[in-house]
């Protein structure tokens, strides 16, 4: 089932909202206790807000519990909020409200947003539905899940370096990341500010754009919202595509790469034509995000201290007060992010790391605006590897270079797609990304259309 069929069978009068409804709460009901979607479930009083006729009536959707939904607990999986509830909801929340969605519950998430396996939850990890010995990819984890195991048709989550697209490869999802600015970040809580971005996942990529078009609005309670400028798109018969020469130095793993090469053809074959670009340090990526984000996070998260909101550990002591209940509130992923950002933003480092990190962002921008300018969009695989067993890595820096291909598009606020395109050996999905300029969702949508059609 996806949201396309579902608004047939509704105009068919073969489906009705309340038994699609009650198909998604069996789903959940069936495999929430494997899975750990949720942490929030709201089947009980899931219901449209708008008569049948609008654009979303009766469409289950998840949402990622970093966004905002007014008198709905709203914890980031982090013990640091609890049981807190929020007071407003996000501007995204209205407009899918105003579109008739029904939220169906909030998912899972890796702490604060930080993680890239949906194992870094204090409500427990989430599991592939798939292969539940697998991580489900991160940080939207529980909104992946969601979709991929019938519990809801669509999802929003968070893309900061590849929380939307990487769990949307793994389980064999569409996940988008907008440009950034065309979808309101009031609501979600701040991770990373300038790099934040809600996107939508779903089973195919015409309900992920239709999820994403309905959120994509000016708004001016985020300072940083654009108007959408919709691009025109290049058919794929006139296409350019580029493929970044780097690739060849990363460890991809083989079995992708193969597929990537077949997709290649496949496009070639309906008349794009392929060119090599460069992108010269790709490879610093990685660092320079993981200088930029913590710093951020570092400044973001100094709210939770233990006196406004959330936990707090009581002591006559301030400085204890707060030492305890962030020690005690934050996991150890979050508590590492916290102190490297501290860190590179303190007096006598400042200068050394967070200064020369922006300087890298915006060279590594720079590159890739100059490699988009040759080129309608640049395709790559959206993860180095297919979804790995839970507990494999424990190395913070391997799992960081997970996000390998996925930063590139967060530091310079441009889109990308993930699409699925097949299964490896073991039958695990392979996903393929599309980046392109920005306010480029249709280009890359439509080329993502062929791939989801072409190579599964």
């Amino acid at each position: 089932m996806n949201i396309s069929k579902a608004k047939q069978l509704f105009g068919d009068k073969t489906l009705n909202q309340t038994e699609l409804l009650e198909q998604c709460h069996n789903e959940f009901k069936t495999h929430e206790k494997e899975l750990n979607a949720f942490i929030t479930p709201m089947f009980e009083n899931a219901k449209s807000k708008t008569s049948d006729g609008e654009l979303l009536s009766g469409i289950p959707i998840a949402i990622k519990d970093n966004i905002a939904i007014e008198d709905v607990r709203l914890t980031c999986g982090s013990k640091m909020l609890g049981d807190y509830k929020s007071l407003f909801s996000a501007t995204a929340i209205k407009l899918l409200e105003e579109s008739g969605a029904i939220f169906v519950g909030k998912t899972n998430l890796d702490e604060f947003a930080m993680g890239a396996s949906g194992e870094y939850s204090a409500f427990g990890a989430s599991k592939n539905p798939i292969d539940t010995t697998l991580v489900p990819g991160g940080s939207s984890s529980g909104s992946a899940v969601a979709v991929a195991s019938g519990m809801a048709l669509g999802a929003l989550g968070s893309d900061t370096g590849g929380s939307v697209r990487q769990p949307a490869s793994f389980c064999g999802l569409v996940g988008i990341r907008p440009t950034y600015g065309t979808v309101s970040r009031y609501g979600l809580v701040a991770f990373a500010s300038s790099l934040d971005q809600i996107g939508t996942l779903a089973n195919t990529v015409d309900d992920a754009m239709l999820l994403l078009k309905t959120i994509q609005k000016f708004d001016l309670m985020d300072s940083t919202s654009v108007e959408n400028i919709s691009k025109p798109v290049t058919p794929i018969e006139s296409a350019t595509i580029g493929i970044p020469k780097q690739l060849e130095s990363l460890s991809i793993d083989p079995e992708i790469q193969n597929r990537m090469n077949e997709t290649r053809k496949m496009l070639e074959s309906k008349g794009a034509k392929f060119v090599e670009i460069d992108i010269p340090h790709l490879e610093h990526s990685v660092p320079t995000y993981q200088l930029i984000a913590p710093s951020e996070c570092s400044a973001n998260l100094s709210r939770f201290d233990g006196v406004r909101y959330g936990m707090s550990l009581q002591n006559d002591d301030l400085g204890k007060q707060y030492l305890e209940t962030r020690t005690k509130g934050f996991g150890e992923e979050v508590r590492r992010r916290i102190l490297v950002g501290t860190y590179a933003l303190s007096e006598g480092f400042y200068d050394a790391y967070y200064i020369q990190a922006c300087k890298m962002r915006a060279k590594i921008s720079e590159e890739l605006f100059k490699a988009l300018e040759i080129c309608d969009a640049i395709l790559t695989p959206t993860t180095p590897t297919t979804a790995f067993p839970l507990g494999s890595v424990q190395d913070p820096l391997d799992m960081y270079a997970c996000d390998i291909l996925t930063i590139i598009q967060a530091l310079a606020g441009v889109p990308a797609i993930s699409v699925p395109a097949g299964k490896d050996s073991n039958g695990k999905p392979i996903g393929m990304q599309l980046t392109a300029s920005a306010f480029s969702e249709d280009t890359i949508s439509e080329y993502a259309k062929i791939i989801e059609m072409e190579m599964n």
